[in-house]
């Protein structure tokens, strides 16, 4: 683990060898085009620029201007990178932009970084009164407090429900409603208490506003969307042999994953009825590599690392069995 490459923002980057390590960055692939579609603080970047040969590209993605001005720094002293202010739902045109039709990997860690957690003014956390924000992109978009202000109280419950995986959701979008009603919901304190008092029994260790903050999140920034969008390009980007190495921190994001991955690593399912012979079958597009879990070692260091999944594939040339 290593900490970011900016000097000022302290963040541990979860699975950094593990990840990079599976995109197998060696021999004739040193020289080949790479995508950090999550740049973050520039754990994973700074790994796998150093095991890139003078040849190879990163090309990196981020919605967060703190984030950019970090990958901007890194790019003038590096000739082989360069990143986008833009979602990775965007690659492929990024990519096409650039001229890049093929990449032999793909990296995308879906973590929040730990700046990001901890600056109280961006609104993600409970932990310290804030702007209830949530935006990952700060220059666009509706922040949490103006959607929670205009959000009907069915769309509040619907998203806590699905986002949040939350039980208590119809008592908590009720709440919402009600004190907004009286005072705007502004600050994540505010948010945090009511939440607590809707919520009457919780997990043991877990905070009664766990759940809900992570559903606006996800909600606000359009997450699961961009996650589905972002994997079908990324797998249409892989050159033969190329991998998609995905880092997920809850069971939504690796639902999600999971099933695009299985998905392409399947063969396609053909009417038994059909006169096909076994030689003319069509094959699978993928083959997947093993899951990997944080070790005990690394969550003793790092507890954000805890819930952590790294899944992957490589692409199979058409025609190629697993």
């Amino acid at each position: 683990m290593t900490e970011s490459l900016a000097s000022g923002d302290q963040h541990r980057t979860v699975l950094l060898q593990e990840a990079v390590d599976a995109l197998d960055i060696q021999d004739a692939r040193r020289d080949g085009t790479y995508i950090d579609a999550t740049f973050g603080r520039g754990g994973h970047s700074g790994l796998m620029l150093s095991q890139l040969s003078a040849q190879g590209r990163l090309r990196a993605f981020d919605k967060d201007p703190r984030a950019i001005a970090v990958g901007q720094q890194l790019a003038q002293g590096d000739a082989r990178f360069a990143i986008a202010h833009a979602s990775f739902a965007a690659m492929k045109n990024v990519m096409s932009a650039q001229g890049i039709a093929q990449v032999d990997g793909v990296l995308m860690d879906l973590g929040m970084s730990s700046p990001q957690v901890d600056d109280a003014q961006r609104g993600f956390s409970f932990r310290a009164d804030g702007p209830l924000d949530m935006r990952m992109d700060t220059t666009r978009g509706v922040s949490a407090s103006e959607w929670l202000a205009t959000a009907t109280q069915d769309n509040l419950e619907k998203v806590i429900r699905e986002y949040g995986e939350e039980r208590f959701a119809f008592q908590i979008a009720k709440t919402i409603v009600n004190r907004r009603a009286v005072e705007p919901i502004t600050t994540t304190g505010q948010l945090a208490a009511l939440v607590a008092g809707a919520v009457k029994t919780r997990e043991k260790g877990k905070d009664p506003a766990t759940r809900t903050f992570q559903a606006v999140r996800i909600f606000i920034n359009q997450e699961l969307e961009d996650l589905e969008t972002g994997l079908k390009q990324a797998f249409d980007l892989l050159a033969p042999f190329g991998r998609l190495v995905v880092i997920s921190f809850h069971s939504l994001e690796d639902r999600i994953v999971k099933r695009f991955l299985a998905a392409q690593a399947s063969a396609p399912v053909l009417d038994r009825r059909l006169p096909i012979r076994a030689a003319d079958l069509p094959l699978p597009s993928a083959k997947l590599l093993p899951r990997v879990m944080p070790s005990d070692t690394e969550i003793a260091i790092n507890p954000r690392a805890r819930s952590a999944v790294m899944r992957g594939l490589i692409r199979l040339p058409q025609g190629e069995a697993t």
